[in-house]
């Protein structure tokens, strides 16, 4: 029989290693006894490690996959382990309605799980061919609705904003031309010719746009924003926060509310000043942030691009925005 991947986490001999596990728990501090969010369960890797290491985890994911895969380990932990399906964004009222909180600690892991990359059916990766997708909740709009019937301004504005695509107009001209799109082979196949692409280059130039189209349709980086508000309000005084991202503009977002939050620019951002000249910083000064290590990255090269930062929260109220 063959394992999923959130079995394989619960497998003894075959463990799923999440990402800078180490760096995490050392951030974390846990002491048996605390009690952890796991705010991306996916395939299980981190609320394993929390549980081990003597916490009791309240772990979310918004993927039905996740949290029916995740049951075994539910009922490994002896009452430990609770899992929520629901977005990271609500936490922290996820657990008052549970009589939970506040917690020691919040661990995000940004992205797309491994297991769902692994699943060509869920159409996150055109490393296999399979429908295009990429819904994480599994419900609403496909990204292959998304691109047949978005117009080509808009498609162009978020090839530039979220995958950072310098040629977006190109990509998102060829795109609408070549529709209807329902597979995520096609989709890649036109987006390599539209940018010249040569099997011998080292990166798929249909990576930033499968990244671009993945993060609107799932509202990541709004995910994002209320997630780090929430870990805010859920946290106690001395709990700490580890964020792992894997691009550029998940760690500015994160670093940009750790800055503003701990009173490194007292001024916060030019649309209101005001409000955060007068608001009490609610985390200490941020550790410096932390990436993989070669060994790490021979193992998993996913750990690449990788970047984890921590914080401790403050006695002082969650800001308002």
């Amino acid at each position: 029989m063959t394992l999923s991947p959130t079995e394989s986490a619960v497998n003894q001999d075959r463990p799923h290693i999440p990402v800078l596990l180490a760096e995490v728990l050392a951030g974390l501090a846990i002491q048996p006894g605390e009690c952890h969010v796991d705010a991306t369960f996916g395939a299980g890797g981190y609320t394993r490690a929390f549980l081990d290491a003597g916490a009791a985890v309240v772990a979310f994911d918004r993927d039905p996959d996740a949290i029916r895969n995740g049951q075994a380990l539910v009922d490994a932990s002896k009452n430990r382990l609770t899992l929520i399906e629901a977005p990271f964004s609500g936490l922290d009222r996820e657990l008052a309605l549970r009589g939970l909180g506040p917690v020691d600690g919040v661990t995000l892991d940004i992205g797309v799980s491994s297991m769902q990359l692994d699943q060509a059916e869920r159409g996150f990766s055109f490393q296999q061919d399979g429908p295009l997708d990429m819904r994480m909740s599994q419900s609403g709009m496909t990204a292959a609705e998304l691109v047949n019937e978005i117009g080509e301004s808009d498609l162009t504005t978020i090839l530039k904003n979220y995958g950072e695509e310098k040629q977006a107009r190109r990509v998102a001209q060829a795109i609408v031309k070549s529709r209807p799109h329902a597979r995520t082979g096609d989709l890649a196949n036109v987006v390599r010719r539209a940018l010249g692409y040569r099997p011998h280059e080292k990166k798929d130039p249909a990576t930033r746009t499968f990244q671009a189209i993945r993060i609107h349709l799932n509202r990541e980086l709004d995910e994002l924003e209320d997630g780090l508000a929430a870990a805010e309000r859920a946290l106690k005084p001395g709990g700490r926060l580890a964020v792992v991202t894997f691009h550029s503009l998940e760690d500015r977002m994160v670093k940009k509310f750790l800055r503003e939050r701990s009173g490194s620019e007292p001024t916060g951002s030019r649309h209101r000043p005001m409000v955060a000249a007068e608001q009490a910083p609610s985390f200490e000064p941020p550790a410096k942030a932390v990436r993989a290590g070669e060994d790490e990255i021979a193992v998993n090269p996913r750990a690449r691009s990788a970047t984890l930062r921590v914080a401790v929260r403050t006695a002082a109220p969650a800001w308002t925005r």
